[in-house]
């Protein structure tokens, strides 16, 4: 498979296009299309794919904006939490869940906190993290609860996992989960302050 880079100035964020190898039947998928702009639109023609679907790991304007124009290019489902994406249906997915689109194989890992629909997509060795894990930081929120929920669930769900894997973020460069794992500086401050907490215990 073939990963190509595209990056929407407007939101400073990412956009990936995952395509198939070979002369026959090129096809693609994208993930998280903040604009649908002219290296976009490059990508998929120059390469003649097949575009099939579009992942969106959350629903925020900076990542699936593109999505207006893209549909009336292309007729590529579209999968995500909420059942409508800029006004498009999608197909629902939740924790747990494997979707088959072609060639690709895309597991489902739900991380909430950032945003209440927020997900990680697994295909091969590649996260597509959106805004829950980026390189060095995790996602802004609103809350305690929200940044404590997020964070129990990249540990429990991301850190977990067997093996090496790239992150691909919706903002900033890659990077990969034992690199986020040794140096993440917002799990780093969670980790000293969850170690400083005094713990009280009760006689009765």
């Amino acid at each position: 498979m073939k990963l190509f880079f595209c990056s929407h100035p407007g939101g400073f964020a990412n956009c990936y296009v995952l395509g198939t190898e070979g002369e026959k039947n090129r096809e693609a998928i994208v993930i998280d299309p903040g604009a649908m702009n002219l290296t976009l639109l490059n990508i998929i023609e120059e390469h003649s794919y097949k575009l099939r679907a579009v992942l969106i790991t959350h629903d925020h304007s900076r990542h699936s904006s593109g999505l207006r124009c893209l549909k009336r290019i292309y007729n590529a489902d579209i999968y995500a939490v909420n059942q409508y994406i800029a006004e498009h249906k999608a197909f629902m997915v939740r924790d747990g869940d494997t979707v088959d689109v072609g060639p690709f194989r895309c597991e489902v890992i739900s991380v909430p906190g950032h945003s209440p629909d927020s997900v990680v997509y697994k295909i091969q060795h590649m996260l597509f993290t959106g805004d829950v894990l980026t390189a060095g930081r995790v996602g802004r929120t609103t809350s305690i609860y929200g940044a404590t929920t997020q964070m129990i669930a990249i540990r429990s769900k991301l850190f977990t996992m067997p093996g090496e894997y790239i992150i691909l973020p919706g903002h900033g460069p890659p990077s990969s989960l034992s690199a986020e794992q040794l140096y993440n500086i917002d799990i780093q401050k969670y980790n000293q302050k969850k170690h400083r907490q005094q713990r009280f215990t009760v006689d009765w």
